[in-house]
């Protein structure tokens, strides 16, 4: 069972000036939440693929002056990286929590990945209203599902097909004032109930479908 209770010092990490700082706080109050929600799901995916997960901290090495304006933990089969790889996140921004699936531009196969979810896109309309998509990792905002299904998804999606900086993520955003609110027993299904619904879509960008 999780420990993992989300709270408002969480979400003041990424209000702290300076690098040095704030990496302080990331490491001392984020990452070890981080690092519990890694073992946890890293099995939990395991046993849904059949293939063996790892997680994957964010580090922030290669900052040298400009502090991370959000931070995660990733999951991909793969246990040297995974930003080549179709993969899971959870992590916070200052405003949110994010529990997602991603492709980003690392993606080597991001065409192929792409024309898979435009031919199953159903499969994404399907999902509930609460549901949001983005097309750039590196920044918070994201546009409702209940108002992308039309157009946006597709724009977003071909643009991951034909741009070489295109990207697509697909998931929850939970609001801080609401995340810190939640027991660590009601976030940890909540993410699992995300997950759940978030491996038809990963099974299609793998072309596993």
């Amino acid at each position: 069972m999780s420990n993992v209770k989300w709270t408002t010092e969480d979400f003041q990490v990424f209000e702290i000036d300076g690098l040095d700082d704030r990496m302080e706080a990331l490491t001392n109050i984020i990452r070890p939440k981080f690092h519990e929600l890694s073992e946890i799901f890293t099995g939990y995916f395991s046993t849904q693929t059949g293939e063996e997960f790892f997680g994957h901290v964010a580090k922030h090495a290669r900052r040298t002056v400009n502090p991370p304006k959000d931070s995660w933990v990733a999951f991909a089969p793969y246990k040297r990286g995974y930003k080549s790889l179709p993969h899971f996140q959870i992590g916070l921004w200052g405003t949110h929590l994010f529990i997602v699936v991603a492709v980003i531009y690392e993606a080597p196969q991001k065409h192929e990945m792409a024309q898979r979810l435009l031919a199953n896109i159903n499969v994404i309309k399907s999902l509930s209203n609460d549901y949001v998509i983005s097309g750039d990792h590196m920044q918070p905002d994201a546009f409702p599902l209940k108002e992308a299904r039309d157009e946006k998804l597709e724009q977003l999606l071909v643009r991951l097909r034909d741009v070489k900086k295109g990207e697509f993520l697909v998931g929850r955003h939970i609001p801080a004032n609401e995340a810190i609110q939640m027991s660590a027993e009601h976030f940890l299904q909540l993410a699992e109930k995300t997950f759940d619904e978030l491996l038809p879509i990963y099974e299609i960008i793998k072309g596993n479908n």
